[in-house]
């Protein structure tokens, strides 16, 4: 069984586009390898990070959509893992049906009074 995933992740900002461009691909094509129907690959480009991470301020924000069984995704991570390129990743799972519903914020009671 197939599932929807939604993999984001931050490459170096020191790397050049011929570089950032076969990263991707090599990430496509290890979720391809394990089954994976590509959807939508977008390349969000050069953002500032909230917080400095491996002394990077910046970092290039890639974004992949696509159907895979489970067991594409522990390959794509292990590339992800040891590659010096990307510096943060995050793989999660998109489950139809299950909507995210709009919360009120708690209201605020002055404390001390």
């Amino acid at each position: 069984m197939s599932n929807l995933y939604e993999t984001m992740y931050i490459l170096r900002p020191d790397l050049s586009e011929e570089d950032v461009e076969q990263a991707i691909s090599r990430y496509q094509d290890i979720l391809q390898e394990q089954g994976a129907d590509m959807l939508e690959t977008q390349h969000r480009g050069k953002r500032r990070l909230a917080y400095e991470i491996n002394r990077f301020r910046e970092g290039i924000y890639i974004q992949m959509n696509y159907q895979a069984p489970g067991t594409a995704i522990a390959p794509l991570e292990r590339a992800m893992r040891l590659s010096e390129e990307v510096i943060r990743y995050l793989t999660t799972i998109f489950e139809p049906g299950i909507e995210e519903e709009e919360t009120d914020a708690p209201s605020q009671v002055p404390l001390g009074t």
